[in-house]
């Protein structure tokens, strides 16, 4: 691919600039993570007027192939992974998979009282306490996810004494307790990460972050388990597969 402007051709100069950059980051000329010229040292390389290029970089960050870091400059972004809910497979064992190796950081585990959006998803009453389980996930040594769980500790009294780093809660919960997974209930949103959440995963606070919420139910329909995991807008894609029943006389 030709690196100069042909600025006799019909092709708008803002797409040849498009194809170059674009180009250059998949033949690998431009790396993952890898800071790119500035917008004036791409004006004076390529002879464009700033807005021009502004434009061009701002497709392909909305294209997800740049990222801009406040203070610092652009960057080409991160190949990203891709992942089902953990509703479905848990996330280690999806990286583990995919061939990545991981690692599982307990941040905390303790017992509290459920404050009153606990409450509500667990259908606990005031006053019932729950153990709080916080982790980050990390995928070839870079933080991926952040798990808060909360069960109530009613149904699982000493869970604080068990191993939730070598084994998956899940896992946990289902043979020592008998709470197997019989339902999911799901929430997912795009968020601005906080400050603690930035700080645990690596990130600068404001970065772009996709909020999962689950809640957990027996085959009992009793919920046992509320957990908000946060993962990284810049290193996982979500996928999600639904099966829908026909509807009769459509096809």
């Amino acid at each position: 691919m030709t690196e100069v402007l042909e600025r006799e051709s019909a092709v708008p100069l803002y797409v040849q600039l498009e194809q170059i950059l674009s180009g250059k980051i998949a033949s690998g000329e431009w790396l993952p993570s890898q800071r790119i010229p500035s917008e004036n040292e791409l004006n004076r390389m390529y002879g464009l007027s700033r807005m021009t290029v502004r434009g061009v970089l701002t497709k392909l960050v909305n294209d997800g192939l740049l990222v801009r870091v406040p203070g610092k400059g652009t960057y080409v972004a991160s190949e990203k992974i891709n992942a089902v809910s953990p509703a479905y497979r848990g996330i280690r064992e999806q990286l583990e998979a995919l061939g990545y190796s991981t690692t599982t950081r307990l941040v905390s585990i303790g017992r509290e009282l459920a404050s009153s959006v606990v409450r509500e998803q667990l259908g606990l009453a005031n006053g019932d306490e729950v153990y709080v389980i916080v982790r980050v996930r990390s995928a070839q040594g870079e933080p991926i996810s952040l798990h808060r769980s909360h069960v109530p500790a009613v149904l699982a009294p000493g869970l604080d004494g068990h191993d939730v780093v070598a084994e998956q809660l899940c896992v946990v919960l289902e043979n020592a307790y008998g709470l197997a997974m019989s339902h999911v209930r799901e929430h997912l949103e795009a968020v601005a990460v906080a400050q603690l959440e930035a700080k645990l995963l690596g990130m600068h606070r404001g970065d772009p972050a996709l909020l999962l919420h689950d809640v957990i139910v027996d085959p009992t329909g009793q919920p046992f388990e509320y957990s908000s995991i946060v993962f990284r807008g810049d290193r996982l894609r979500l996928a999600f597969d639904y099966s829908l029943p026909v509807r009769p006389g459509v096809r």
